[in-house]
């Protein structure tokens, strides 16, 4: 039994991102990995790790494309969503790339400053011969030649400008460093521009000419180069210094990607949402409200400000205890659910749900 997944699907999957970017698709997508159908493969002895960065370098690339293609042919792809593999260095793995120290954990991937320095000496500037670098690379090279483009391969979490930047300075000395040394800080963003972008175009260079198009660890679809951008570290500033250090960062990048979103993560970053809406090319906002706060369904004045300004919205299923019934939430608080991706992840025995849901907005479950 193969991945449940052939290349009518793949093209009528590319037909409907497309048509949902452009703003022409009059339905939500709503995609829905579904989990625990079984498999004719014998299950492979590595284990299947959500952070790739953890597995022992003993562990070769093909033995970690094995893995991901049995846990694919475990699953059904409904709706809108699709096969996909992410290889999962860590947040911001492109400081590591830069020389940042690595601190892998059972629960999670930091990135730290090597040494004391001061942020004028910090070069910023990733090796393409760096050991985690070398090791993404082949994990890639290796998912190419195993699925030929049956399966997208999902760019990695490359990271975010000040969030980079705060891999090499402590998020206290990068406040700092902001009132300080501005100017060494907007430098310091320029080389994170350049080197993300370097890190970026060689690793798509990998599997272009293969993928159905460009994902990332949030798995939207695109013919044309797309990322979910972010700046975690923004929490901690108010606008003013927002639009100094992080938004013209942001506005270039936009303007050299097709397709760009924003990961507005938190409550602390709400103060810079219409400064992010007013840039042309950001084409969407994803919004997690964060711990302790009312769940997503309950911030319909955000929703409402993105979709007057034009924009696109992603949310999970996973970010409600309505679950897949956040897309009919959204609809009824926007008027219709026209530019919203719902993404989420189930087991096979909600099979009725996900089909009553995706009925419902004139989707086929497959």
């Amino acid at each position: 039994m193969s991945i449940r997944f052939d290349s009518s699907r793949w093209a009528k999957t590319r037909e409907n991102y497309t048509k949902w970017w452009e703003g022409s698709l009059d339905r939500p997508l709503i995609a829905v990995a579904m989990g625990g159908y079984p498999s004719d493969r014998k299950q492979p002895d590595v284990p299947s790790n959500h952070w790739t960065i953890q597995y022992e370098d003993s562990v070769t690339a093909d033995d970690i494309v094995d893995r991901w293609d049995y846990d694919l042919s475990t699953m059904r792809f409904a709706g809108d969503a699709f096969p996909h593999v992410l290889p999962n260095f860590g947040a911001g793995v492109v400081a590591a790339f830069m020389g940042a120290k690595v601190d892998i954990r059972p629960e999670t991937v930091w990135f730290s400053p090597p040494g004391p320095v001061a942020l004028r000496d910090v070069a910023f500037s990733p090796s393409l011969r760096n050991r985690y670098y070398r090791r993404l690379a082949d994990i890639m090279r290796a998912a190419v030649k195993r699925w030929n483009g049956q399966v997208q391969v999902d760019m990695t979490d490359v990271g975010g400008n000040l969030d980079v930047v705060s891999s090499f300075r402590s998020g206290q000395d990068l406040l700092t460093d902001l009132y300080d040394c501005p100017e060494d800080v907007t430098k310091a963003v320029k080389k994170v521009h350049k080197g993300w972008w370097k890190s970026f175009e060689s690793l798509n260079a990998i599997v272009r000419d293969v993928n159905p198009g460009y994902t990332c660890w949030t798995p939207i679809l695109s013919v044309g180069p797309y990322y979910m951008l972010q700046c975690d570290f923004a929490y901690m500033i108010g606008p003013e210094m927002f639009d100094e250090f992080v938004k013209p960062e942001l506005a270039m990048t936009c303007k050299r990607m097709t397709n760009a979103f924003y990961h507005l993560d938190g409550i602390g970053q709400l103060p810079h949402l219409d400064s992010l809406l007013s840039i042309p090319e950001l084409k969407g906002i994803q919004w997690i409200p964060g711990d302790g706060q009312p769940t997503v369904d309950k911030w319909p004045e955000v929703f409402r400000k993105v979709r007057a300004a034009g924009k696109l919205i992603q949310v999970f299923g996973s970010q409600s205890p309505l679950g897949l019934r956040l897309v009919d939430e959204l609809a009824g608080q926007l008027g219709s659910a026209k530019g919203i991706i719902l993404i989420d992840y189930a087991d096979k025995s909600k099979e009725k749900e996900v089909a009553e849901v995706m009925a419902r907005h004139g989707i086929p479950i497959e």
